[in-house]
């Protein structure tokens, strides 16, 4: 039975953007998925609106994985018996998330609809070409463009027009 002081409103992924490799070579910025540079955001859908509500990046590729994320930024900003959704690579003892446990339930599988979502959100970011293709702008310019790029599908999102909604009530994981 799950704890009914636990919330899960939100999933949570990261997603890679190719950069121009930086000289000299840092083997921070290694993405193992592209097999070159890159550099990392921390996205959040709300599961119930599956608006965005959390972007926390970049964060070179090499140093960063998706929990060394999480537990820099987003555990901080969680309430009291908050936890989130996310895939196996957040998978820890320390409770803060929800992942695949090979359990065919009710609320697996609802999950995994909410994680389907959040890629489809990730693949609205590469959409366009300033973050399909590799960055050669200055890094610090990355960050504000990823920020305007969210804006955008995020009013694609209110709009309708990007993702589906789910049909989601916490009370029935309990």
């Amino acid at each position: 039975m799950a704890d009914p002081y636990q919330k899960c409103l939100i999933t949570i992924d990261g997603t890679d953007f190719l950069i121009q490799e930086p000289s000299p070579f840092d083997p921070q910025y290694y993405s193992h998925k592209f097999k070159h540079a890159g550099v990392r955001y921390e996205i959040g859908i709300c599961i119930k609106t599956g608006w965005i509500v959390w972007v926390m990046g970049p964060f070179p590729c090499g140093g960063w994985s998706d929990l060394r994320i999480s537990r820099h930024a987003l555990h901080y900003e969680l309430l009291t018996g908050e936890i989130y959704c996310a895939d196996g690579t957040y998978n820890t003892v320390d409770g803060w998330s929800v992942t695949p446990d090979g359990t065919h339930s009710f609320a697996q599988r609802q999950y995994s609809h909410a994680r389907a979502r959040h890629e489809t959100v990730n693949g609205c970011f590469k959409r366009f070409r300033c973050l399909r293709n590799m960055w050669r702008h200055d890094r610090q310019k990355h960050a504000p463009m990823c920020h305007a790029v969210t804006k955008i599908v995020q009013l694609g999102i209110r709009a309708g027009n990007l993702t589906w909604m789910l049909d989601y009530d916490e009370a029935e994981f309990e």
